[in-house]
């Protein structure tokens, strides 16, 4: 049973693959992953290493490795080797943190700051044909946070009652 907002309970039994949430988010992230890879093959870039310039774009500044990570909900065995390929392909530079060596900062190269307006208009130019208001495209983001959340919630419920 899933429980509805106000604590009614939502009457959900999977029954048709086309009724599942679970499908329709996958099956959306799978296309989007499919319109992603094609828009940033220009600039040779995968979508996650895009997500993560755009953390780097967004926040202007040297950031640590770990922050990094934590902001795109990636672990460091993921995080290191996206890294390597952004850094060899000349969009990022890490160095380690002067007063505690074990820290490595991350920071954008010229040609990432040179490229970025670039990029965002691409991406904005090829996300217009979905045809969304501003309004529908941050109520859909917004109800998928508050889902995220949610399962993020229960899943650390569950993983603490496995202990």
């Amino acid at each position: 049973m899933i429980w509805g907002k106000e604590g009614k309970m939502l009457k959900h039994k999977p029954s048709h693959l086309e009724d599942e949430l679970c499908f329709a988010v996958y099956s959306t992230q799978k296309l989007y992953n499919r319109f992603y890879s094609i828009v940033l093959k220009r600039y040779e870039l995968t979508y996650v290493q895009y997500a993560t310039m755009l953390v780097l774009w967004e926040e202007r500044r040297l950031m640590m490795v770990k922050e990094l990570g934590e902001r795109l909900k990636l672990d460091s065995g993921t995080l290191t080797p996206l890294l390597n390929r952004l850094e060899k392909q000349g969009w990022v530079v890490r160095n380690r943190n002067l007063e505690d060596g074990r820290c490595v900062m991350v920071e954008l190269t010229p040609k990432a700051i040179s490229l970025e307006h670039d990029v965002k208009h691409h991406i904005q130019d090829c996300v217009l044909p979905i045809e969304m208001t501003e309004s529908e495209y941050r109520e859909c983001v917004n109800v998928l946070y508050e889902i995220s959340d949610k399962l993020e919630f229960i899943n650390g419920y569950l993983l603490g009652k496995e202990e």
